[in-house]
C-alpha cells in the first residue's frame, strides 16, 4: 500500500497540484466521514479548492504541507526523444471488453495519452484530444488512453461528458505506468512505427492544433 500511495504522489498529485496553481500558502481542510470514517483532504486558496485524494494516510498529507507548491505554464508542443527508445509493450483491456497490445499497432504511428478522471489537466485537454483522433483518423494515426489506477464504471461516467470515439484502456494496477518514463498525470508519447517513442508532453496540451499534429503526421 505504501508503495502505491508514492505512486500517487509521483504520477498525479504533484502535477495536479501544480497545474492547478495551487501554492505554498494554501490552506487544508480535513473531512472524515462520519459513517465509513474515510478521510479527504481539500486544497484551496483564493482561487478556489479542489478534493485531491481520498483514503491517505496521515504521512502521506504530511509529505503534501512540507513541500511548496508554484504555478506552472501550461505546456506547448511536443518534445522529441533524440535517443527514440523502444516503447515498452503492453497487454491491456478497454472498458468494452477488448484487447490491446501496442505491439499489435506496429508499423503505424500511434500517440499514448496517460491519464486519469480526477485530474484536471487530464479532463481539459480531452476535448482536444477527442477532435484530434478524428482529424488523425484517416491519415492511418492511432490513438489510445491509459487510465491510470481506475475501474470500467469510474471510466463510463467519466465518458458520459466528455465522450471519445478512440480506446480507453485500464492499467487497474498502474504496472504498465510504471514501466513508461512518465512524470506526472497527464503525460502522452507518439510512438513511431517502429515502435520506438519520438516524442512526448508533460502536461495538457490542445492536440488538433497544427503545431502538435504536424510532426505526429510527419512520422508516417
Amino acid at each position: 500500500m505504501a508503495r502505491f500511495h508514492r505512486r500517487l504522489i509521483r504520477l498525479v498529485m504533484l502535477p495536479m497540484a501544480l497545474a492547478a496553481g495551487w501554492n505554498a500558502g494554501a490552506g487544508v481542510e480535513t473531512r472524515q466521514d462520519a459513517d465509513t470514517g474515510r478521510r479527504s483532504w481539500t486544497w484551496s486558496d483564493q482561487g478556489g479548492s479542489v478534493q485531491l485524494l481520498q483514503l491517505l494516510p496521515d504521512q502521506t498529507r504530511a509529505f503534501f504541507l512540507g513541500r511548496g507548491f508554484k504555478a506552472q505554464e501550461p505546456g506547448r508542443g511536443l518534445t522529441a526523444i533524440p535517443e527514440r527508445p523502444a516503447a515498452p509493450d503492453f497487454e491491456l483491456m478497454d472498458i468494452d471488453g477488448k484487447t490491446h497490445r501496442l505491439s499489435d499497432y506496429r508499423g503505424e504511428v500511434v500517440i499514448i495519452n496517460f491519464w486519469a478522471t480526477w485530474c484536471p489537466p487530464c479532463r481539459e485537454e480531452m476535448p482536444s484530444m477527442a477532435r484530434a483522433a478524428a482529424l488523425i483518423e484517416d491519415d492511418g494515426i492511432r490513438m489510445l488512453a491509459v487510465n491510470v489506477g481506475e475501474n470500467e464504471d469510474t471510466i463510463f461516467q467519466f465518458t458520459a461528458n466528455y465522450p471519445v470515439s478512440f480506446p480507453l484502456l485500464m492499467d487497474l494496477d498502474s504496472q504498465v505506468t510504471e514501466a513508461w518514463p512518465i512524470r506526472g498525470l497527464p503525460t502522452t508519447f507518439v510512438v513511431d512505427p517502429e515502435g520506438r517513442i519520438a516524442f512526448r508532453a508533460i502536461g495538457g496540451r490542445e492536440w488538433d492544433e497544427d503545431e502538435i499534429l504536424a510532426p505526429v503526421r510527419a512520422l508516417k
